[in-house]
C-alpha cells in the first residue's frame, strides 16, 4: 500500500524463506531466456558441465524447436519430449486419455466457479482502497477483505488438490504398461544428465506432462532450472496474472498445486511486462494476499537459486512488499 492510503493495519505472519523442498538439492528459478540468456552460465557455475536434460513441453507442438536452447548449452543438450510422450500415452491407452479428460474438465469447472466468487471478492477489494473512511475503520475492513480473497484462494487450493487426490488411484499411472515405458526411457536420459532445465509456454500443459511421467521422481537430487512457465511449476502452487488483459482489468488466479521443489516462494515470470510494479497499492495488495510467501518478480537477469547453503538472488530478482514496495530479494 502506498504511503497517502497508509498501510494495512493488522499484523502480518513473518515472510516465508525461500527453500528447497530437499535441502540437498539445488532449484533455480531464472528470469526469461528470450533476450537474456544465463542459463548456461548459471549451470556453470553451479558446477554443471556435463549433459543438460531438457523440458519443452509447455512450447507444446513446437516443443522440438529447440535449435537455440541447444546451442546456448554448447550441445550437451538432451530432450525429454514430455508432450510428444504423452500424445503417444494417451492414443496407446484410450482409458487413461479419458480419465485425463475427465479431470481436467473437473479442474476447468472447478477454476471457472472460483473465478466467479473471485470477481466479486476482488472487487471489493479495489472499492475499500478507493474509500476515504477514517483509517481506522476503512485499514481494517481492507484487511478483512483481502483475508476474504485469502481464504478463497487457500479453499480452491484444497479443491484442486482433492480433486487429484481422487483421481490418482483411477488413474492408476504407475501401473499402466505404456506410462511404465516411457518413465524408464526417460529415468535413462535424465539419469545420464548432470541437471534438468525447464523452459515456459504453457504452464498447464507443462505442469499436466512432468505429474504424467513423474519427473520429480527422475530427478535424483540433481540441480533442476526453470524459466517462465518452467519457474512457476517447480513451486508449492501456481498464479497466474495480469493486470492489464485485453479484456479489461484482471485479477490474480490461483490456478494449480505446483510441484512444491521450491518452497516459500510466489513465481512471477514477466513481472514488468504483466504486473502494474509502479502502483504501490496494487504491490500491496498483490503481496498481502499470498502472504507469507514471497511474491518474487522474475524479469531479465534474474536468478533465484534455493539449496544447499541456503538461498541467494541476483539484483535483478525482486519482491513485492505489503508496503508497496518493490525491492531487491536480499538475504
Amino acid at each position: 500500500m502506498s504511503a497517502a492510503s497508509g498501510a494495512v493495519a493488522a499484523a502480518e505472519p513473518a515472510p516465508a524463506t525461500p527453500a528447497a523442498a530437499d535441502p540437498r538439492q539445488m532449484v533455480i528459478l531464472l528470469g526469461p531466456q528470450g533476450r537474456v540468456p544465463t542459463l548456461a552460465a548459471t549451470l556453470e557455475a553451479a558446477g554443471v558441465r556435463g549433459r543438460v536434460a531438457t523440458i519443452t513441453a509447455g512450447w507444446q507442438e513446437r516443443e522440438d524447436e529447440t535449435l537455440r536452447l541447444s546451442e546456448h548449452l554448447g550441445g550437451r543438450s538432451d530432450n525429454l519430449e514430455l508432450y510428444r510422450r504423452g500424445d503417444e500415452v494417451f492414443a496407446e491407452d484410450p482409458e487413461l486419455a479419458s480419465l485425463h479428460r475427465e479431470r481436467q474438465g473437473r479442474l476447468r469447472a472447478l477454476q471457472s466457479l472460483y473465478t466467479l466468487r473471485l470477481d466479486h471478492a476482488a472487487r471489493a477489494v479495489l472499492d475499500l482502497f478507493e474509500r476515504s473512511d477514517p483509517a481506522d475503520l476503512v485499514e481494517d475492513a481492507r484487511r478483512a477483505a483481502i483475508d476474504a480473497v485469502t481464504r478463497l484462494d487457500r479453499r480452491h487450493l484444497e479443491n484442486i488438490r482433492a480433486i487429484h487426490e481422487e483421481f490418482e488411484e483411477r488413474l492408476g499411472l504407475a501401473d499402466r504398461p505404456v506410462v511404465k515405458r516411457h518413465r524408464r526411457e526417460l529415468a535413462e536420459i535424465v539419469g545420464r544428465a548432470e541437471a534438468v532445465a525447464i523452459a515456459g509456454g504453457h504452464v498447464a500443459v507443462l505442469l499436466n506432462r512432468m505429474r504424467l511421467f513423474a519427473v520429480p521422481d527422475l530427478l535424483g537430487g540433481r540441480p533442476v532450472a526453470g524459466w517462465a512457465a518452467g519457474a512457476m511449476v517447480l513451486g508449492e502452487r501456481i498464479v497466474v496474472y495480469h493486470d492489464t488483459p485485453p479484456q479489461g482489468p484482471g485479477n490474480a488466479e490461483l490456478l494449480e498445486v505446483g510441484l512444491g521443489l521450491c518452497r516459500g516462494v510466489v513465481a512471477l515470470p514477466h513481472a514488468r511486462a504483466r504486473l502494474r510494479l509502479d502502483d504501490p497499492d496494487r504491490v500491496s495488495r498483490f503481496a498481502l494476499r499470498w502472504t507469507p510467501d514471497l511474491c518474487v518478480a522474475l524479469d531479465d537477469g534474474a536468478r533465484l537459486q534455493v539449496g544447499p547453503g541456503g538461498w541467494s538472488a541476483t539484483p535483478e530478482a525482486r519482491v513485492l512488499c505489503s508496503d508497496g514496495r518493490v525491492a531487491e530479494l536480499a538475504a
